[in-house]
């Protein structure tokens, strides 16, 4: 057998070895979900209503939280109706005691929890310029220390009982930033970093941290977001990006994913194979991926002579009819509850 044989088969051993290796890990550390306790924030709609969702018909109980109120009642009673065992109460995650309150509650309801899902999010649209230092602080609490106040809150019994789950929605924004959303994208890039760690310094309890990196979805988000500079121009891009299934991910789809991972204890997930496929260029590659998104930046709207006031979404989205676009955004806003209100 000469080199190049040798070699071959040499790699196709590892390869295989690897493989092995991987798919043993994972039975390892399988997780039975059913009679679980299960906590999401931000369950009211889009991706943690899905969540709430999959997790239900995997047999979990539900604890759920969002700050608004209606939206979540409506949730509740949806998944009420489908036999599931859910618990809702508003909450605030950026509020401390608040999130004491909640936690109280679901402890009176189901006593520990075993798996926290921080998934709750803001979203502002807009140029640099645009934006202000009270609009990286207002991301940063939500996407950062609010999943750091639960995380150790929970956390320490999990570790003693030697058993739990930590599933950190972050974002593709978290691993390459994005033009017009950098308050979003720098407290992703937050909450990303502090998973891996917390993964790092909890496996040894038998505790799996996942950090979910998704894509944009098909969940009508473009509704309840906010935007800066000119909000119409910046709401139609931002509609058109959200809304195609060429360019989306179908959030029912993303939920079965995103539990399969918690429930294998992953350590990564990005959701969407061409997102994905951009993270890894972006790692391997990162001047070319920023070069391709400053071309980008150049397409989208300026604020020169824009404003620093914040629209939502709801106040830009036409009334009736519109275009293909409004009208596929407007059928997954029913179907992720994004009309509760």
């Amino acid at each position: 057998m000469g080199r190049l044989e040798r070699a071959m088969t040499i790699g196709a051993g590892v390869g295989v070895g690897a493989l092995l290796a991987r798919t043993w890990m994972r039975a390892g550390r399988r997780y039975e979900l059913r009679d679980r306790t299960v906590l999401i924030t931000g369950s009211s709609r889009g991706l943690g209503l899905a969540l709430a969702r999959e997790f239900a018909r995997r047999g979990a109980k539900l604890a759920l939280c969002a700050r608004d109120a209606d939206e979540l009642n409506a949730a509740r009673e949806e998944l009420a109706a489908s036999g599931a065992e859910a618990f809702a109460s508003p909450c605030d995650i950026t509020d401390p005691e608040q999130v004491k309150e909640f936690l109280a509650k679901v402890a009176d309801r189901f006593g520990e929890v075993d798996v926290l899902v921080n998934n709750a999010g803001v979203l502002e649209v807009g140029p640099l310029e645009a934006m202000t230092p009270q609009d990286f602080e207002e991301a940063m609490r939500t996407h950062f220390y609010g999943p750091l106040n639960l995380t150790l809150s929970l956390v320490p019994a999990m570790r003693r009982r030697r058993d739990g789950r930590v599933v950190n929605i972050s974002s593709i924004g978290g691993l390459i930033a994005v033009p017009h959303l950098l308050p979003y994208a720098a407290s992703k890039f937050a909450l990303t970093g502090f998973s891996e760690g917390l993964r790092t310094e909890l496996a040894a309890d038998n505790v799996w941290v996942t950090t979910v990196c998704p894509g944009l979805m098909r969940t009508g988000s473009p509704r309840h977001a906010w935007f800066k500079g000119h909000p119409l121009k910046e709401y139609r891009w931002f509609l058109f990006g959200a809304t195609l299934p060429v360019l989306t991910v179908d959030p029912a789809r993303a939920a079965k994913k995103i539990v399969d991972a918690c429930v294998q204890g992953r350590a990564l997930l990005v959701v969407g194979a061409h997102f994905k496929a951009a993270a890894k260029l972006h790692a391997l590659f990162p001047e070319l991926t920023s070069g391709l998104l400053a071309v980008v930046d150049e397409l989208l709207p300026r604020a020169f002579d824009g404003t620093r006031e914040k629209v939502e979404g709801t106040d830009l989205e036409p009334p009736r009819g519109g275009g293909i676009v409004d009208r596929l955004n407007r059928f997954a806003a029913r179907r992720f509850n994004e009309y509760a209100r």
